[in-house]
């Protein structure tokens, strides 16, 4: 394969573009709503039950801790939902 048989960036997204192209409802029920509910049920049940095994997880000592494990559920689900809504927008 010769460098001038190779097609452009932009021709490849373009394709793609018409090829793929969703409407808004496609998005929103598809990838958008998923990843958002994941992300907010992550969310919400993480912290919940980290509440719940709050004493357990102080008195074990562990080098992660209380607050780094409600840093590592905020940004799971900050990235899920993030996920949901990059889907919506593009």
């Amino acid at each position: 394969m010769s460098r001038d048989d190779i097609p452009k960036m932009e021709d490849v997204l373009k394709r793609d573009r018409a090829e793929y192209n969703d409407c808004l409802s496609c998005r929103l029920l598809g990838c958008a709503g998923v990843f958002m509910g994941m992300g907010a049920f992550t969310f919400i049940s993480g912290h919940h039950n980290l509440r719940k095994q709050r004493t357990t997880i102080i008195k074990s000592g562990s080098m992660l801790g209380y607050r780094g494990r409600a840093t590592a559920i905020t940004a799971m689900s900050m990235g899920l939902f993030g996920l949901g809504l990059y889907r919506t927008v593009n």
